[in-house]
């Protein structure tokens, strides 16, 4: 592969300059071009077979015409200069007809974020890339007798994107990620159960550098034999402990969504005009932040070209800012933060989270569960619905215990966790300093999909309600 070739613009800067001005040309007030080109491959083995070894491709560019409060919004797989005007005069027509005296349009120097990959993963052999399915496999099975079926999968993709507007902003990125999985299923006298365990970074192949993917397959292993042991969750209100990393999703679903801009402009959030106040316990800080190398929601810039961004949104309790995209912080008068993303140059971008998550506070977690008589210790969470409106979640347990006389005793099966988003701030009362990121994430949001990464030290809630399905 010529990588020499791969460095060079998506589209030349004068193209983008004459398509922008036709955009205002056109009658539009704002004119933004998006250029996507998408490399990715998977594998997936399942019970020592591969099943599946896919790779594609995808080229093209979004063009959003903006006038007043309406958008026009036109995307094209054929960058040429006839595909690109076409597209323009689409937006622009979607947008309104008219003439602009505003018609000129004088692009920056080009702000390129270049990957550091130590390397590409479209460098290495696809039999290496099976090879560490293979061995995952192996060791997986190897763990206990009961294992009945294993699936193993590896993915990687290089996402260069590409961004200029009539703002005279041009800025670029080579985005590459790196994932492994094993999932497994475990045999036994209470039946079947599951165990996942998971990996992925925004780098090349070097994570397998930084990464044990025997460990990962005996940890999944191990999760889905220990659950064959597990009793009948409880149920009713009662304390709930939060392992470290895994629990994250709690809170980017049950809190995170509610503080993006768009649903808080919609009135459809909870925290709608309650920045300044006291919206968690004092010692509850919740970051977002796409700068945070090598995590899953990490990048150099937004989908709409604005550097990404360590945003504050809770701050020792006080809700002190939401997530914006370029669009809403416009309005506003107020810069973006840096969370405009889209899944593809298909899509429109809209206000998304990027890595969420909870600040470690100064207790031990030994503390927290030695002083929790009875309750949930929950390591895993698994999908979850929330009301962004009314803060109100449910969400599934995939690997929790129960808490007895302060000591973690037996597993339980799966079951629900259910509460409300900002009641669960306030009624946090513990948090550990054992900090970690969970499992890389897909967050989906009016038929988007975009990489995402959220985290927790363990950190206990006084009450949340458990359904389980013991007597």
């Amino acid at each position: 592969m010529d990588t020499r070739q791969e460095s060079e613009p998506l589209l030349d800067a004068d193209l983008l300059e004459r398509s922008l001005e036709k955009a205002l040309h056109k009658g539009g007030e704002f004119a933004e071009i998006f250029v996507e080109d998408r490399k990715g491959m998977s594998a997936v083995l399942d019970d020592g077979r591969v099943e599946e070894l896919t790779s594609g491709r995808s080229r093209g560019a979004g063009i959003r015409v903006i006038v007043g409060e309406t958008t026009g919004f036109a995307h094209t797989a054929d960058l040429t200069a006839r595909g690109i005007e076409a597209a323009v005069d689409s937006a622009a027509a979607a947008a309104r007809s008219g003439n602009s005296e505003n018609t000129s349009v004088r692009l920056g120097t080009e702000n390129k974020n270049s990957s550091t990959v130590q390397m590409l993963p479209s460098m290495v052999e696809k039999s290496k890339k099976v090879a560490l399915l293979t061995q995952a496999n192996e060791i997986a099975r190897s763990q206990k007798e009961e294992i009945a079926q294993v699936s193993v999968g590896y993915g990687d993709s290089r996402r260069r994107i590409q961004v200029a507007n009539t703002d005279g902003l041009l800025a670029s990125d080579d985005q590459i990620r790196t994932s492994f999985s094993v999932s497994c299923v475990a045999a036994g006298d209470t039946g079947l159960q599951t165990g996942r365990e998971s990996v992925g970074h925004t780098m090349g192949f070097e994570l397998f550098d930084e990464i044990d993917v025997e460990e990962i397959a005996r940890k999944a292993s191990q999760r889905a034999v220990t659950k064959l042991g597990a009793v009948p969750a409880p149920s009713g209100e009662m304390t709930v402990v939060v392992g470290p990393g895994g629990g994250g999703v709690l809170f980017h679903e049950a809190c995170g969504h509610g503080l993006e801009a768009d649903l808080v402009g919609k009135s459809a959030s909870v925290f709608a005009g309650r920045r300044g106040e006291m919206v968690a316990d004092p010692m509850v800080t919740l970051i977002d932040d796409g700068t945070m190398s090598g995590e899953w929601g990490c990048y150099a810039i937004d989908d709409e070209g604005h550097p990404a961004q360590r945003n504050v949104l809770i701050d020792k309790g006080e809700l002190t800012d939401y997530m914006w995209d370029y669009l809403r912080a416009r309005k506003e008068g107020r810069p973006s933060s840096g969370n405009g993303r889209r899944q593809s140059y298909e899509h429109l971008p809209m206000v998304r989270m990027t890595n969420t998550y909870l600040e470690a506070g100064s207790s031990t977690p030994d503390e927290i569960i030695s002083s929790t008589e009875y309750g949930i210790y929950v390591a895993q969470l698994g999908g979850g619905q929330v009301n962004t409106a009314t803060g109100d979640f449910v969400f599934g347990m995939t690997e929790a215990y129960l808490i007895e006389n302060g000591e973690l005793t037996s597993p339980i099966r799966d079951g629900n966790l259910i509460g409300n988003g900002p009641q669960a701030l306030l009624d946090i009362d513990a948090i550990a300093n054992d900090f970690a990121m969970g499992s890389p994430g897909t967050c989906g949001k009016d038929g988007q999909g975009v990489p995402v990464g959220d985290g927790t030290p363990t950190l206990r809630v006084g009450r949340l309600t458990v359904g389980g399905t013991a007597a």
